[in-house]
């Protein structure tokens, strides 16, 4: 069915257009919509995204649309690309049209208001609709460039996995399966906090070992949260969680990174995120990440540091010095600390 039809890919950002170039790729037509008439037009005549991948072709199997409706309607496979803060506004319109289609988000995101992960929104919206969500280390440009490139499609619904990795597998894409989609989705919207704190480090110089100090103990609060919430810890040894964590807090061309970076520099936050240019999750995660630690008392002090940079006041002097002389714990949680 899937090759009979289009498939899908909701958003015309960077990795919107990496993605609908892939399944081309793959020998797939694609329907890629965005909300824009003009960007759909730039493509169309320019086969580029000018706006968001300059310098990359998109392919001839990849046509630009605008009607949400006539694209959801006539696909099976739906890849889900829209920012946080836009999905259920621009998708409840046409949830009718969403029965037992094959939803696959790939937002790493979390809804302020609710602390719903982007897949819990689509369920919200299509509840007979199948879910999947796709995480992993995958920055857009590489993935549009051929860089090699793993990732993971996560879901309980093992035949979505299935058509996913029949349609996205390629010579230089590889795609795993996971049956803890809630964990490899949370990996995704967590590590976008760690992203920015990542790139001030790095814009202030910050050693290697500092860095890497910065990695592990992000890792270690990403799996003591996630844990706390029900999901496998297990799955943040993965591509979905240290895999993304590394490849977003050591590469410039990460979003978040860059924010970071650039609030290093000086920048003020509104500042920083305007030189972006693009949404930068990890802004918006780190609010609703701070509260909802604080409610289930999670033991979170690089989100609470980011935070009281960011939202406090504080600088990162006070803040580094807060967090070198708070009390160590144990290296990782889920060891047993028994004959220490």
């Amino acid at each position: 069915m899937i090759a009979r039809q289009p498939i899908a890919v909701l958003g015309g950002g960077s990795f919107g257009t990496a993605l609908a170039n892939l399944l081309a790729e793959n020998g797939q037509a694609v329907r890629l919509w965005m909300r824009d008439p003009e960007q759909a037009e730039a493509i169309r005549t320019q086969r580029e995204n000018p706006r968001y991948l300059k310098g990359v072709k998109v392919l001839p199997g990849v046509e630009p649309v605008i009607d949400l409706a006539a694209t959801v309607a006539g696909s099976e496979l739906i890849f889900v690309v829209l920012p946080s803060s836009a999905l259920r506004q621009a998708l409840q319109p046409v949830s009718a049209l969403l029965a037992g289609k094959m939803l696959v988000s790939t937002t790493k995101g979390i809804e302020a208001q609710s602390f719903k992960l982007m897949s819990q929104i689509l369920e919200e919206i299509a509840p007979a609709a199948r879910i999947g969500v796709l995480s992993g280390p995958n920055l857009a440009r590489e993935i549009a460039e051929h860089a090699l490139t793993a990732t993971v499609i996560a879901s309980e619904d093992e035949a979505l996995c299935r058509a996913v990795q029949a349609v996205l597998h390629g010579r230089t894409f590889r795609v795993y399966a996971s049956g803890d989609r809630f964990g490899a989705e949370l990996g995704g919207a967590l590590k976008n906090v760690y992203a920015i704190m990542a790139g001030m480090a790095a814009a202030l110089g910050m050693g290697e070992n500092t860095k890497s100090m910065l990695i592990t103990r992000a890792l270690a609060e990403m799996t003591r949260f996630a844990a706390r919430l029900g999901a496998n810890p297990m799955t943040f040894l993965g591509l979905a969680g240290v895999g993304d964590l590394i490849v977003t807090c050591t590469s410039p061309k990460s979003r978040n990174y860059q924010v970071g970076y650039a609030l290093g520099q000086g920048l003020s936050l509104e500042e920083a995120v305007a030189r972006l240019g693009e949404v930068a999750e990890g802004v918006n995660t780190l609010r609703v990440l701070k509260a909802k630690a604080e409610e289930l008392g999670v033991y979170m002090p690089l989100v609470a540091g980011l935070h009281a940079i960011l939202f406090e006041g504080r600088t990162l002097a006070q803040v580094i010095e807060a967090l070198m002389t708070g009390e160590p714990k144990t290296d990782v949680d889920f060891i047993s600390t028994s004959g220490f």
